[in-house]
């Protein structure tokens, strides 16, 4: 099945490059091009791609405006963003992930990485990988204030979920793939991703990303030192930038 790809830059040269990229795979295609956020959600209404690779800072409508209108937009359920940032201002990541994205990139991403980061985001999975996110998670998600009416997540709330479930997303929150949550608890991957799924369903969030945001803000999970957060570093990005079985960087 093939990937539809929506592009959301203000960078015309950009998005010409990433559709060379993604059109010469035979799993991914883009189907539209957008110049800011207004196009982009318009577009996608119009278009429903399964993923709209957007960057945040656009003149007129943004990227973080943009994400929050599609993941709200119920018509649109089916469709996941996934953020491009040069990281520069951190609180937008933490923002994106708020409202709804499926993960980030840099700007600076490989080919091989990119490819494999949509492939993941289109599977429905969250691009938090153990290796190229946990200082993410631990600077970006417990620090920022909240955006505007986003929903908070009170302790209390993760009483739904039983211990086993709060184990698995603390883990998880952790920045933990499921192999190795599986490895640490001494059940299979596929138990883990059961439990992380109905800790999904139970507290009514969108993806494994907000399952995080989630835990963070509860207080489910506390960040690391600073010290020992940038202490974590990434891996070399997965060779074949086509092979459509290029490992993903985490599973829901």
């Amino acid at each position: 099945m093939t990937i539809r790809v929506l592009l959301a830059d203000d960078q015309a040269l950009l998005r010409a490059t990433f559709r060379i990229l993604i059109d010469s795979c035979d799993d991914t295609e883009v189907v539209g091009e957008a110049a800011d956020g207004a196009e982009a959600v318009a577009l996608t209404r119009e278009l429903r791609p399964d993923i709209v690779l957007i960057d945040i800072r656009m003149p007129g409508t943004d990227g973080l405006a943009a994400t929050a209108a599609v993941c709200a937009d119920p018509e649109l359920s089916g469709v996941r963003v996934l953020i491009l940032t040069t990281f520069e201002v951190d609180e937008y990541v933490a923002q994106a992930l708020r409202f709804g994205a499926g993960g980030f990139l840099g700007k600076d991403v490989t080919a091989e990485a990119l490819l494999a980061g949509i492939r993941t985001v289109a599977a429905g999975e969250s691009l938090l990988s153990p290796t190229a996110t946990r200082t993410l998670i631990t600077r970006f998600l417990a620090a920022p204030a909240p955006a505007p009416g986003a929903r908070l997540a009170a302790p209390e709330q993760l009483r739904v979920l039983t211990a086993r479930e709060r184990q698995v997303t603390a883990l998880a929150a952790q920045g933990r793939s499921n192999e190795e949550i599986a490895g640490k608890l001494f059940v299979s991957p596929l138990t883990v991703r059961t439990h992380i799924h109905r800790a999904m369903t139970k507290l009514d969030v969108r993806d494994r990303a907000q399952l995080v945001v989630m835990a963070y803000q509860s207080g489910l999970v506390q960040p690391p030192p600073a010290g020992a957060a940038e202490a974590c570093s990434g891996e070399p990005a997965p060779q074949g930038a086509c092979d459509g079985r290029a490992r993903s960087t985490s599973s829901a």
